[in-house]
């Protein structure tokens, strides 16, 4: 049945059947070949995967980028991130990645990172001399950070696969994020000395304090997010809920930039998103489901309690199989598979399950821009028309600085966990 199933799953997904059917259909045609077990079933573990309290975070979430963006939040934040590194050699890029990291604070979603940044920044780029293959790269790299970054979807769906506590993620997130953040600024700080581009004159003190006042009602989301959940004032799924009418009360009446007819659309727009990813959730929870029925995830501990006995090892073959499933597969279907099937094994190993968390996020954020089937490539390229072969020099390089700082984040626990001990 698992030979069946891989070769399936394989079948479908290089012949181009959407994902979710893919996982979905190999999993029904495993199980009605292989196994005397009612399909039945396979419709009841659908919707079972779907049933968690924790996964109603998605939609608000999703649904709260989309305002922050069409509220005129994102733009705002953009000129703070101008005002604080403009200045600097590769100051537009550094700009872009800066604001992505900010939106990625706000939204939690890596496409809706290269949308709202991508569309006004790619220009710019354009115009202060940065490549048309460099400036679409910094693009689909810079809003991958936004699945570490808390409020970020994927550690929600990491923390409703295992159990782990997801304010715990979310705080260990922050450290993580920001020093994978720091590896794309290095790297766009070599690009721009070795090409001599042009920087933005320094922001006066008068225009910084304008730019954060401006940006200061968008600034607040992940403040009272991140510290309703850390004073324990509200869940992370109701604070999702929070952002939504915060985003909706700043966008009508202060920035005054939505309106009820552009609410409706974003509605529309989110409930398809939303709808798009918990589908996946679902088909996933499937072939999770099969997999523990074929005993996959006893044979795997068995493998590595009997061949593996370094952390240092079984970490980094985790994170080259993470890699490699990043190319090929999106972010939640990769931890659906994936997470039931380690968790236990590298627990036994002494690593620490946050930390796992954050290894697991941080190695699916660089396959959101890795070819061939990286998302934020396709949505880059939306945005930028370049094609992938113009891109491909640029994104290796920054997924060589990218891969060096995940190495960092995986053998030094303490960059993501430090915060999470600290607040206890």
């Amino acid at each position: 049945m698992l030979i069946a199933l891989v070769i399936l799953i394989f079948l479908f997904l290089f012949t181009s059947v959407p994902i979710f059917i893919s996982l979905s259909l190999a999993s029904f045609i495993a199980i009605v070949l292989f196994s005397d077990t009612q399909p039945m079933i396979l419709v009841q573990r659908l919707f079972a995967g779907i049933d968690q309290f924790s996964l109603m975070a998605l939609p608000f979430f999703i649904f709260a980028a989309n305002l922050m963006d069409g509220g005129g939040l994102s733009s705002r934040i953009l000129k703070l991130a101008k005002a604080l590194v403009g200045h600097l050699t590769g100051g537009i890029a550094m700009t872009t990645q800066v604001a992505s990291m900010f939106f990625g604070a706000l939204s939690g979603s890596a496409p809706a990172t290269v949308v709202a940044i991508g569309k006004i920044m790619y220009p710019e780029m354009l115009r202060g001399g940065y490549g048309r293959g460099f400036s679409s790269s910094l693009i689909a790299s810079a809003g991958a950070v936004s699945l570490v970054i808390p409020p970020s979807i994927t550690l929600i769906i990491f923390g409703a696969v295992t159990g782990v506590s997801v304010s715990s993620l979310f705080i260990a997130g922050i450290g993580a994020g920001l020093f994978l953040g720091l590896s794309s600024l290095l790297y766009i700080y070599i690009y721009a000395k070795k090409n001599k581009l042009p920087r933005d004159p320094k922001a006066t003190g008068k225009e910084l304090l304008n730019s954060a006042i401006s940006a200061g009602w968008a600034l607040m989301i992940p403040v009272i997010i991140l510290g309703g959940i850390y004073t324990g004032l509200f869940s992370p799924t109701e604070a999702a809920g929070i952002s939504v009418v915060y985003a909706i009360l700043v966008g009508l009446f202060i920035y005054k930039e939505l309106t009820l007819r552009k609410i409706i659309d974003i509605s529309i727009d989110s409930a398809i998103t939303s709808a798009q990813v918990l589908v996946l959730v679902a088909a996933a929870q499937i072939l999770g489901w099969v997999l523990t029925r074929a005993r996959l995830p006893q044979m795997v501990v068995e493998f590595i309690t009997n061949n593996i006995t370094s952390m240092i090892v079984f970490l980094l073959i985790l994170n080259l199989i993470l890699l490699v499933m990043g190319m090929f597969m999106e972010g939640v279907a990769s931890i659906i598979v994936v997470a039931p099937l380690i968790y236990q094994s590298a627990i036994s190993l002494g690593v620490d399950p946050v930390h796992l968390g954050i290894i697991m996020i941080t190695n699916l954020a660089l396959g959101m821009y890795t070819p061939p089937f990286g998302m934020n490539i396709f949505v880059s390229q939306s945005l930028s028309e370049v094609k992938l072969k113009e891109m491909l020099p640029f994104i290796g390089k920054f997924l060589c600085f990218n891969v060096a700082a995940l190495l960092i984040i995986t053998y030094v626990p303490d960059l993501s966990l430090f915060l999470v001990r600290f607040l206890g």
